[in-house]
């Protein structure tokens, strides 16, 4: 189950991946489009975190019921639950659509960086109720114990933006024109579409879920309203860290977000790879605690640790091997590369620590925990991120304060979830 999931995941920021390092090699004005693609990409990134929760509430009901062997119960929710997260979608693309110069001038965007986030922001966000409905489909999938078409619809879309990338970005001589940045953003928005016609041909043809929306509301939709919004609460605290990261970064300068851009998706990508295991501690936890079966959800819970830390020792290893290659990929501007390399080593030795709170947190996901989730972040974020981030400020330690924080971030999840998961589940095993 991980291996597909880990692939499924690392599409996800590998497109983002794809646009930075495409995009940061644009020969005009490459470093204020690389500025521009991450502060939209973080941006669009919050969106899609804070309204796209519903796919674990929905992962998390459905395995649970098929613990318990009644899966045929909860077959109508699905189709309610995707027609609410896509009205919702829906809403804040049509809010946000007609503001889109003051929401990236709040994040300190100005000139020319300014009008590229405008230009990049107006295309891509077009995409932001296909990728909520793929998510959807996805957490449908995963409930059912399948990670294997969740890998193939993100490898497909993943495959598709890069080639349109570089199709779209430097154009091809004769037949299409070099269109930059906005390239960038047409090739995402089409590689969107895609996986969502994708998703929603193999649902109809592999399950028996149906997207027809049926009355009377399932007896379950109130469950998973509240855990999509404790879990909406959560993404709010995790965005916020985000977001402040890259205002703060911005302010620094263009070199500085350039800078932060190419750290904060090498991050991201080595998150959802380690996210596989997560994926699979979700999957699994939530059909084992539908069972009853808390020997066995010990045991996940062990096995998902080591394989997540022995994945994310080999990154560690690979990122201090290829250490200035990896800068390379996604700029030639040596004021960005050098910024780059002098805080990258701290987003290397964390890659452990955070796996410790990606697994768990995914696990967590899997058991229904999504109010513990909530608390877990917000004190993480308003304790431990916002105060280290600003002190940073205040010291005027530049980037190295933005990731100094990340890292005390990423250390109150993991150890929170970690003592909570002792505590509740040790005195529940047979064997004590």
């Amino acid at each position: 189950m991980a291996v597909p999931a880990t692939i499924a995941g690392i599409a996800e920021p590998l497109l983002s991946i794809t646009d930075t390092a495409i995009v940061g090699n644009i020969p005009v004005d490459g470093l204020e489009s690389l500025a521009a693609a991450g502060i939209v990409g973080s941006f669009l990134s919050m969106l899609i975190w804070i309204l796209g929760q519903t796919r674990s509430a929905i992962s998390a009901i459905i395995s649970q019921y098929l613990g318990a062997g009644k899966i045929e119960e909860v077959k109508t929710l699905p189709a309610q639950a995707i027609f609410l997260n896509i009205a919702m979608s829906i809403f804040v693309l049509l809010s946000t659509i007609f503001v889109v110069r003051e929401i990236f001038e709040l994040l300190n965007a100005s000139g020319k960086i300014l009008e590229y986030c405008i230009a990049y922001y107006s295309i891509r966000v077009w995409g932001f109720p296909l990728t909520l409905f793929v998510f959807a489909v996805m957490g449908i999938f995963r409930g059912l114990q399948n990670t294997y078409y969740p890998m193939l619809i993100a490898m497909v879309g993943a495959c598709l933006n890069i080639g349109l990338d570089f199709a779209l970005v430097y154009g091809i001589e004769g037949f299409i024109e070099p269109m930059y940045l906005e390239g960038a953003a047409w090739a995402s928005l089409m590689a969107q579409a895609v996986m969502a016609v994708m998703a929603f041909v193999l649902l109809l043809a592999k399950t028996d879920i149906s997207l027809r929306l049926r009355l009377p509301v399932h007896s379950e939709l109130g469950r998973l309203v509240v855990m999509s919004l404790n879990l909406f609460v959560r993404a709010l605290a995790l965005n916020t860290a985000l977001i402040l990261a890259v205002r703060e970064a911005t302010a620094l300068g263009p070199q500085y977000i350039g800078a932060h851009t190419i750290a904060i998706n090498i991050w991201l990508f080595s998150a959802f790879f380690i996210d596989g295991y997560a994926a699979a501690g979700n999957i699994m936890g939530g059909r084992l605690l539908g069972a009853r079966d808390y020997d066995g959800l010990w045991r996940l819970a062990r096995k998902v640790v080591k394989y997540g830390l022995a994945i994310s020792l080999g990154l560690v290893v690979a990122g201090f091997l290829f250490y200035k290659p990896i800068g390379y990929l996604f700029s030639k501007e040596d004021l960005v590369l050098n910024t780059f390399y002098s805080i990258f080593f701290i987003v290397v030795l964390a890659l452990p620590m955070n796996t410790i709170a990606f697994v768990f947190d995914g696990l967590f996901k899997g058991l229904g925990e999504m109010r513990y989730l909530r608390n877990t972040l917000l004190a993480a974020t308003f304790i431990g991120f916002v105060p280290v981030l600003f002190l940073g400020k205040w010291f005027n330690w530049g980037l190295y304060g933005i990731w100094a924080a990340f890292t005390v971030w990423m250390a109150i999840r993991g150890g929170a979830l970690v003592w909570k998961f002792i505590r509740k589940f040790r005195p529940l095993l047979q064997n004590g």
